[in-house]
């Protein structure tokens, strides 16, 4: 039987960049995963995601945020790739909204100089595609970015072909390892990290009932004002709006522009990636496009699917829900546990690998406590 230090079962951003890392240390790793870059499946597919240095999820963030940018500096320097485009980012909500309010706190609590627009009218002069009431409450960072995310995969797996196995892994923890059954052969490894996205909870005993895996309908639209939306002059955009949150990108790849609404869909299941997006699960993103951004409002040119893989409330603790789970199983801690999830996991990606890599290296290192597994009590 074929063995390995390491078998990282699923090969999205997080799983691609705990090989790279485990790779750099020359560990002996294998990764599995029968998914192929570029298939519209799987919770890292589609071209782009958002990078923020200040996140209103949590100020814990920025520090995380900091490590990643220099991991996806040092990709791109190794590769030589593109991988993170710098882009500004303009956060927006009535007055009052608690995500500019966070966004803004997070900065200021990093010593960074907030500039920029500060309320709808300045953001309209700025940026003549939005049209924001005018006393909404704005924020731009200028340390964002586009983070080219299956450009990041190619990236993370350059050659480590012989690393990687094109097939769906089950674990089979017995004695004297993990043993990971395949389609095309048994690999027993000393540990195992399992960063499978949706299908997660299938792998990994008791956390089913900790997850819940929605639908999010994202569009690509033909700008109605070509001119106000070009990659330099328009930012990425997260909107506290009328409808819910929604976020977009300029249209930096001549698609039109990427919109979505961030707000949970329907509970589906892992497998659940058809039929594509419709016309009425896009209409709350088309609606406020024409409402607040009317120079990126126009007919949809692309349609996909995205799944969040979202985890629930925590039951010890004082975690309100949508929280990463990076943490050994407790019953057997030979299996690291990779949900960075919740959809705002992406742009952690080089540092999250790096911290995997850790956790495989050093036994007795543990993850940040608002991370860990013990947060729920059927793990405690």
């Amino acid at each position: 039987m074929q063995r390995c230090d390491v078998g990282i079962i699923g090969l999205g951003l997080m799983g691609s960049a705990a090989l790279h890392a485990l790779r750099r240390h020359g560990c002996d790793v294998l990764g599995f995963d029968p998914l192929t870059i570029g298939e519209a499946r799987g919770s890292s597919h589609g071209s782009c995601r958002i990078f923020r240095r200040f996140n209103f999820e949590s100020e814990a963030y920025t520090a995380l945020s900091d490590r990643a940018h220099a991991g996806w500096q040092a990709l791109e320097s190794d590769s030589g790739r593109s991988i993170l485009k710098p882009c500004a980012v303009l956060e927006a909500g009535p007055a009052g909204c608690e995500l500019v309010a966070r966004s803004r706190a997070a900065a200021l609590a990093a010593s960074n100089a907030v500039t920029g627009p500060r309320n709808g009218r300045e953001a309209n002069r700025a940026f003549p595609a939005f049209n924001l009431p005018d006393d909404w409450d704005v924020v731009v960072q200028d340390s964002g970015g586009i983070l080219m995310a299956e450009e990041a995969m190619r990236a993370f797996r350059q050659d480590a072909e012989s690393n990687i196995i094109a097939a769906a892994a089950e674990l089979r923890p017995e004695p004297a390892g993990i043993r990971i059954v395949t389609a095309r052969g048994e690999i027993m490894a000393r540990q195992a990290i399992v960063a499978a996205g949706p299908w997660i909870a299938a792998l990994i005993p008791g956390l089913k009932s900790h997850l819940t895996i929605t639908r999010q309908a994202v569009g690509w639209f033909k700008p109605a004002k070509q001119e106000t939306v070009h990659y330099g002059t328009f930012p990425i955009f997260i909107l506290e709006a009328a409808r819910g949150m929604f976020y977009g990108f300029p249209d930096f790849e001549g698609r039109g522009v990427k919109a979505a609404q961030h707000d949970h869909g329907s509970v589906v299941g892992p497998d659940d990636w058809e039929p594509p997006a419709d016309d009425a699960e896009l209409e709350p993103v088309r609606a406020t496009l024409v409402e607040l951004i009317p120079g990126a409002a126009g007919p949809i040119l692309e349609r996909d699917i995205c799944l969040y893989t979202n985890t629930a409330k925590a039951d010890v603790g004082l975690d309100d829900g949508n929280e990463f789970i990076i943490d050994r199983l407790p019953q057997d801690p030979r299996i690291i546990v990779a949900s960075p999830c919740s959809g705002h996991g992406a742009k952690f990606a080089t540092a999250i690998g790096a911290m995997l890599a850790d956790m495989v290296l050093d036994p007795k290192l543990k993850t940040p406590r608002p991370f860990r597994l013990d947060r729920f009590s059927s793990f405690a």
